[in-house]
């Protein structure tokens, strides 16, 4: 048994030839044109939809960071920090501290007095 081992260890292996086996045509062995442009039609799908993918997970993550934002800053709002709830966002407190100025409310300007 070794010698046999040892007899297949040292036998070179044969060298391949540069044709084809008789009977066989160059397009029943390669993928040819047909076979390359699937190929790269599946590599391009697939990178467009990985794309697509990290677009909406992105998409969701801002989402998320945005809602968790508006969510700190409602329970900021009806907390406060001395107790006061803060105006809803998006509005400012009067300039003048909430007293009424009849010209614009419309209840006497210059020319009705």
């Amino acid at each position: 048994m070794h010698s046999l081992l040892l007899a297949l260890a040292t036998t070179p292996a044969p060298t391949p030839t540069p044709s084809l086996r008789p009977g066989l045509s160059e397009d029943q062995v390669t993928p040819g044109l047909l076979g390359f442009l699937l190929t790269a039609f599946i590599v391009v799908l697939t990178a467009l939809l990985i794309v697509d993918m990290v677009r909406r997970i992105r998409r969701v993550r801002y989402r998320a960071q945005v809602e968790a934002e508006r969510e700190a800053a409602e329970e900021a709002r009806i907390s406060g920090a001395d107790g006061t709830a803060f105006p809803a966002q998006g509005t400012a407190f009067p300039a003048d501290g909430g007293v009424s100025r009849p010209e614009v409310n419309g209840d006497a300007g210059p020319g009705n007095r």
